[in-house]
């Protein structure tokens, strides 16, 4: 399997980026935690400071089976103003390759950049307002083709569980989800 990307900015929603990071590597899938500063360090909105596995400019994503976008503020804003990683979204959503986001991540990085046209997707409530040409819906978590959104903290787990689901099946989705009494 390959190798699948977490990408962090400070700001960023810890629930979200660190239960994928959980949640995909109980499933046994690679992950890698990646810091867009200038250093390793990256912290939260929420004061928790992390070390990321890696700096961008570190790793060879052109296989890439995940990439992950927590929200938060400014952490979702922070990976918006990211130009080389919005190029890179928007490379892998063209290849039909997969990308998620949740929070404030699918309206304030994923929508400007074309990448939810057309598409269902959810995002944290009110975010969404003013964007035109996204399938807003309702629920926690929305799947459409190679792109994955969720709406908040109290979804993280869902989401991951989505990612699971559509890289691994369904079955171990389950297995994961049941070890972790969810």
């Amino acid at each position: 399997m390959n190798t699948s990307f977490v990408f962090l900015a400070d700001g960023f929603e810890e629930v979200e980026a660190l239960t994928c990071v959980d949640v995909m590597r109980r499933a046994g899938m690679p992950v890698v935690t990646v810091s867009i500063n200038p250093d390793l360090a990256v912290t939260g909105a929420h004061g928790v400071t992390v070390i990321a596995d890696s700096q961008f400019e570190d790793n060879d994503y052109s296989d890439a089976e995940w990439m992950v976008l927590p929200g938060g503020i400014p952490g979702a804003p922070n990976l918006a103003a990211h130009e080389a990683l919005c190029d890179l979204l928007v490379a892998q959503d063209e290849r039909g390759d997969k990308v998620a986001a949740i929070c404030a991540s699918p309206a304030v990085v994923l929508a400007p950049l074309g990448i939810l046209q057309d598409r269902e997707a959810v995002c944290y409530p009110s975010m969404e307002q003013g964007i035109e040409g996204v399938k807003w819906t309702s629920g926690s978590v929305a799947v459409d083709g190679n792109v994955v959104t969720g709406n908040g903290p109290a979804a993280a787990a869902p989401f991951a569980l989505a990612l699971v689901s559509q890289s691994m099946g369904q079955d171990v989705a389950d297995q994961v989800a049941g070890g972790m009494l969810l």
